[in-house]
């Protein structure tokens, strides 16, 4: 396990007040601008001395929005008009360079309100991804909270890290990111005690983590974990009931579906955001005491041994078997994605 450095020259950013996104007052430079024109189509551009957005229509100056309140509108050498804003943080999820898949907007939601993400918080996340849930996290958590990110791949980590940057315009203070298995970090970092009131895993086996996620933990912490599958999320909630250590899990699965606005004509949009990942809960009990066992009449068969554990169900209950990204669908991230999106951070910038 390794702590990322701070790069040299980069002390601890002062906490407040913060630049980046989450600010308010006119537009300075350095600042991210999303132009929407009547069309509602969007562009995001970031404020440069002497810098110019170019169209098809026509060219807008970036000294002409310096000075301007948020929500102004602006037009272009060709007349064209636009609406200027800070780009929101689902906004910035959505559009920011990645290498690993991110939790969306509707997800990261959810895991903030059913997770308890509370300002003074102290976060242990595993699997950093692209940056977009530690985002949320740190925005929540607050100055007096912490978030302690904990990621595998060194790649992933350093596309996280610039994003994060990025959007907060500095090194957060309130982050910490690791490199190295959870098992292996939060066994080191809680030898002497609990060190987290929350426990957020976004990872392929969540279920291995449970013994570590348990000793990290206060007494009445929550976990939650992201999966993305049926089997995985069957299999981490056997892992807990086995565990004796947490309360008895509850999981779903959240659905958005837009409407269309136009006069009388207001009905569901033909597109919706479905299925992305189901989220499961559970809360740590006070050490030295067993959680109270739910009263269920299972369906036949559902509780059998030699059922869960028939090569055919793997990973729907007490196997031991180990599983492959491949196994469960996922696409493994090719090195030139990871480097497209650090050029796209640290070039760009304007999408």
């Amino acid at each position: 396990m390794t702590d990322t450095p701070t790069p040299p020259g980069q002390g601890p950013a002062p906490r407040a007040p913060r630049r980046g996104l989450d600010r308010t007052g006119p537009f300075e430079l350095g600042d991210k601008v999303q132009l929407s024109d009547a069309r509602g189509r969007l562009h995001t551009i970031t404020l440069k001395p002497g810098g110019e957005f170019h169209s098809h229509r026509g060219v807008l100056r970036h000294d002409d929005l310096i000075g301007h309140d948020d929500g102004s509108t602006v037009t272009d050498s060709n007349g064209t008009r636009y609406q200027a804003l800070r780009p929101l943080y689902a906004d910035y999820m959505l559009s920011m360079p990645r290498g690993a898949a991110i939790i969306y907007p509707k997800d990261s939601a959810q895991i903030l309100m059913w997770a308890d993400i509370f300002p003074g918080a102290r976060v242990l996340e595993a699997g950093v991804g692209s940056g977009g849930l530690t985002t949320a996290l740190l925005r929540a958590v607050g100055p007096d909270g912490s978030v302690h990110s904990i990621e595998r791949r060194e790649d992933f980590a350093q596309v996280a890290r610039e994003n994060i940057e990025t959007y907060f315009g500095a090194p957060h203070p309130a982050w910490r990111l690791s490199i190295g298995d959870f098992q292996d970090v939060a066994l080191e970092e809680s030898a002497d005690g609990p060190v987290a009131d929350r426990v957020v895993l976004d990872m392929l086996a969540p279920w291995e983590c449970v013994d570590a996620a348990a000793q990290a933990l206060v007494s009445g912490g929550v976990l939650l974990t992201y999966v993305a599958t049926v089997t995985q999320l069957s299999r981490t909630a056997e892992a807990l009931r086995a565990s004796g250590l947490f309360t008895e899990p509850s999981a779903w699965e959240s659905f958005v579906r837009p409407w269309h606005l136009e006069g009388l004509a207001v009905r569901p949009e033909h597109r919706m955001n479905a299925h992305t990942g189901f989220l499961l809960t559970s809360r740590r009990v006070a050490r030295g005491t067993e959680p109270l066992q739910r009263t269920t009449r299972p369906a036949p068969g559902s509780r059998d041994a030699e059922e869960l554990n028939h090569p055919e169900n793997d990973g729907f209950g007490g196997s031991d078997s180990t599983w492959s990204p491949e196994q469960l669908g996922e696409r493994g991230v090719a090195p030139r994605k990871i480097k497209r999106a650090l050029r796209d951070i640290r070039q760009g910038r304007d999408r």
